[in-house]
């Protein structure tokens, strides 16, 4: 088999499909280890305060619960 058939793909593959793969590959690493821009972490910090909100308001539900019916716990 003539060496000169494959020499010619592995050139190619060699300066330009190896360098855009990396080039693509370690960009893809870095948005995903870059974390959350400023939008997405306003979004997440509203979350945490709305769940904050709901959690306050289940406490007082089952406050009122306990009050109004001392054993509607065991119903669940």
């Amino acid at each position: 088999m003539d060496m000169s058939i494959l020499i010619a793909p592995v050139i190619i593959f060699m300066i330009i499909v190896a360098p855009t793969w990396l080039v693509l590959h370690y960009r893809s690493k870095e948005k995903i280890s870059g974390g959350f821009n400023e939008s997405e972490a306003t979004q997440l910090r509203e979350l945490v305060s709305k769940a904050e909100q709901l959690k306050d308001r289940v406490r007082a539900l089952e406050r009122i619960l306990d009050q109004e019916h001392p054993d509607w716990r065991k119903y669940n």
